[in-house]
């Protein structure tokens, strides 16, 4: 798998793409759930959620250093997703998962800290901005999906959701598919930019994309419909602050239908259109990320 991901400057060792890089704490939740984290830094209180495909790893390995010279940044892992444990068919939607995060939040004693959220946790950070104004000082949403669509992650992962038989296709498609197909996800998630090497190198690919994290996967694209026609239906009426940055190269979530939209919708809301620049923009422009989640901070 790691050839698949790297360029001909050469492919790193087994063990840096299958195994986890950072420590993790656990808060448990009722019913056996639990949101896995990390954290790094001092300041203001930020909580980081990465997006499809992702542990938490993908911001820890983007702009949390960025972020922790000027916050104290919680980097998540997704209930479903990492070690954060979910019950299935219950907790995809990305409200819910909002509502599993807040609970963390509150168990951590985090004051109204920033939310960043990538691609679907954008969508996450800006739910939780709809559910939990007063306790949130603003949103930033990096290539959020804000609208329902046919997605290519639906048709992909979808059949995966089945209640009996989803894990054992996820089972018999990490065995033979998934070690061609997710690879070319990875990449493709950084067009028009290369993979950094320094991410294809430390990511856990194998943690990532084990069968189990999939019928995850395949659960919240299924969810996807319901969950952001409700979205879509309320941004009218946040009322906590939100910054959305997008670049205008992404082809993975159109920023133009997705964040320029949803920007306009929500009162008040900023939305910064990054120049030539694809969806894990949070990688290529950690500066454009800062500088959003600063803006959002009282000002003295």
């Amino acid at each position: 798998m790691a050839a698949l991901l790297l360029d001909a400057s050469g492919p790193p060792g087994p063990a840096a793409v299958t195994e986890r890089i950072v420590r993790r704490k656990v808060v448990d939740l009722p019913g056996g759930r639990t949101i896995a984290y990390a954290e790094t830094g001092t300041g203001p209180d930020l909580v980081a959620i990465h997006g499809t495909l992702m542990t938490l790893e993908d911001m820890w390995l983007g702009p949390v250093p960025a972020l922790a010279r000027y916050f104290r940044v919680v980097a998540v892992d997704r209930p479903g997703h990492g070690d954060s444990a979910r019950l299935r068919g219950a907790d995809a939607s990305p409200w819910r998962q909002a509502e599993l995060i807040h609970a963390a939040v509150q168990a951590l004693g985090l004051h109204r800290p920033v939310i960043l959220g990538h691609s679907y946790g954008g969508a996450v950070a800006l739910t939780y901005g709809m559910l939990y104004p007063d306790s949130a000082s603003g949103i930033v949403a990096l290539a959020p999906v804000c609208f329902p669509e046919l997605r290519l992650e639906q048709v992909l992962f979808g059949p995966r959701a089945a209640p009996v038989s989803g894990p054992m296709l996820s089972d018999a498609l990490g065995a033979s598919a998934d070690p061609t197909l997710l690879p070319l996800l990875w990449n493709a998630m950084f067009l028009p930019q290369t993979m950094p090497r320094a991410f294809a190198e430390a990511f856990p690919f194998g943690f990532a994309g084990r069968p189990g994290q999939i019928v995850a996967e395949a659960e919240d694209a299924l969810s996807l419909w319901a969950a952001l026609s409700r979205s879509a239906a309320a941004y009218a009426t946040c009322r906590v602050p939100v910054r959305i940055l997008a670049g205008d190269a992404d082809i993975v979530v159109n920023p133009t239908m997705h964040g320029a939209l949803a920007a306009r919708m929500i009162p008040g809301a900023r939305f910064e259109r990054l120049a030539g620049i694809g969806h894990m923009l949070h990688h290529i422009r950690s500066d454009a990320v800062v500088e959003a989640a600063r803006a959002l901070l009282p000002q003295t």
